[in-house]
């Protein structure tokens, strides 16, 4: 009978094992992972947004550049928590793959998942800290609050990360990966007020927009890097990232059970 309750130490046997992975193919995600962010945040931040001007009303008062970072420090994560779980997590499950023959050794399904989950976790964090190192090298955040940004920027990336692989261990191949980018990614980059004041859109609008996660961890990130941060603000975002995650874990937990038992 599996255990409802697996040790930690199965779990961080797939966590090591994840790594020793990475270190054969690291050069290429880190491109996707953290160079395009940087590259992104230097060419539209700086370059492009000093065009747009330091005084509109629609971005607070504030140059574009401090509007824009912390918004695509939250995109950017989200983008690495999809990238750490979609596409690993579909590959992994099938015939032959890590999962199958890591639940033919003592490791459960929930002990594939945990050690995964951690490494997903710490990856999407060590993108949020890179582009935080950027970002405060610009001179953007100058509140103390925005000491907090990477927990909230790595929560943001988590959020997406559990529900995404709770859904990725359920296919046959990783083709679907393709349509998650295409379809989810891309609107909720160009939707969620990382590249535009929300606030610009019709008020139908933006109340569908309130309602997305990404809008959610660019409020947070922005907030706590500008300063303007709230507690009812910042509690409700923290909360509706967190209860995302917490979901996307429970529901991968189930299939990764249903879909990896031998």
């Amino acid at each position: 009978m599996p255990t409802t309750t697996a040790p930690p130490v199965m779990a961080l046997r797939f966590y090591r094992y994840c790594w020793l992975h990475y270190r054969r193919n690291w050069k290429g995600t880190i491109v996707i992972s953290v160079a395009n962010p940087l590259l992104f945040l230097i060419a539209i931040g700086a370059g492009l947004g000093t065009l747009v001007g330091s005084d509109l009303a629609a971005l607070g008062g504030v140059s574009y550049l401090a509007f824009f970072a912390p918004g695509m420090l939250a995109a950017a994560s989200m983008q690495n928590g999809m990238i750490e779980s979609a596409f690993p997590v579909s590959y992994h499950r099938m015939p032959g793959r890590a999962y199958p023959v890591a639940v033919a050794t003592p490791l459960e399904p929930v002990d594939v998942l945990n050690g995964h989950a951690l490494f997903m976790a710490v990856k999407v964090a060590i993108g949020a800290a890179s582009f935080c190192a950027v970002m405060f090298a610009f001179g953007v955040a100058t509140s103390p609050l925005a000491a907090l940004v990477l927990p909230a920027a790595a929560l943001t990336g988590f959020a997406f990360a559990m529900p995404v692989t709770a859904w990725a261990v359920t296919l046959p191949d990783v083709r679907p990966v393709q349509t998650l980018f295409k379809w989810v990614v891309m609107p909720l980059y160009l939707f969620s007020g990382t590249f535009f004041a929300t606030t610009q859109l019709p008020e139908a609008a933006q109340h569908l927009v309130a309602l997305t996660p990404l809008w959610h961890g660019v409020e947070l990130c922005r907030t706590l890097t500008l300063g303007t941060a709230t507690w009812a603000g910042s509690l409700t975002h923290t909360a509706y990232l967190s209860a995302m995650a917490l979901a996307g874990y429970l529901i991968a937990r189930r299939n990764f059970r249903r879909h990896l038992h031998p």
